[in-house]
């Protein structure tokens, strides 16, 4: 899949083993139909299970006043790094305005 390099603000929850919500803000590095790269300076283990709600601003992209949109996906964690994780996303999102 074609690979963009592209900065979006991204809400990041998961379950943790307690069975509580932590959420957490991080940054894209690059996305594609298949999944992001996100910098964090705190990876989530391999195989976690993530929502994220990603940003996509449209300013001044857009003719009919709307500031943007927000992408509803689900994934999980397939690769840690240093600087961030590799999310694999699954097939169900949601688009809608802000």
């Amino acid at each position: 899949m074609d690979r963009f390099t592209l900065e979006l603000p991204a809400s990041i929850s998961m379950i943790d083993e307690r069975g509580k919500t932590k959420a957490f803000e991080a940054m894209t590095e690059n996305i594609c139909a298949g999944g992001a790269f996100l910098l964090t300076d705190k990876p989530l283990a391999v195989g976690t299970d993530v929502k994220m709600d990603l940003i996509l601003p449209l300013n001044n992209l857009s003719k009919m006043g709307e500031q943007g949109s927000r992408i509803d996906v689900s994934g999980a964690v397939v690769r840690t790094e240093s600087q961030g994780m590799a999310v694999c996303f699954d097939k169900k999102y949601n688009i809608e305005p802000l």
